[in-house]
């Protein structure tokens, strides 16, 4: 689902993840790319698709690398907790 949300959204997905700067800078980039988007009419959509697909790319790998160091903790705690 966080997936889904990371390629419609980006910056919601990656704020959701706990990653705020990302989250932000991510932010500005998309809406600028969406700003572009409306006032050109659509016209200058070449320019406008690659940002957003940069941002949608940013996302994905920021979520599986939140996800991935969550799953990392989980580990580290049972082999902690094992070891008294």
């Amino acid at each position: 689902m966080i997936y889904l949300i990371a390629i419609v959204v980006p910056p919601l997905a990656l704020l959701l993840k706990g990653k705020i700067f990302q989250a932000i800078i991510n932010g500005m980039v998309w809406g600028f790319s969406l700003i572009l988007f409306i006032f050109s009419l659509g016209f200058l959509s070449f320019a406008t698709f690659p940002l957003w697909v940069i941002t949608v790319i940013w996302a994905v790998i920021g979520v599986k690398g939140a996800n991935d160091d969550e799953r990392t903790q989980k580990i580290v705690d049972a082999i902690k907790s094992q070891d008294k």
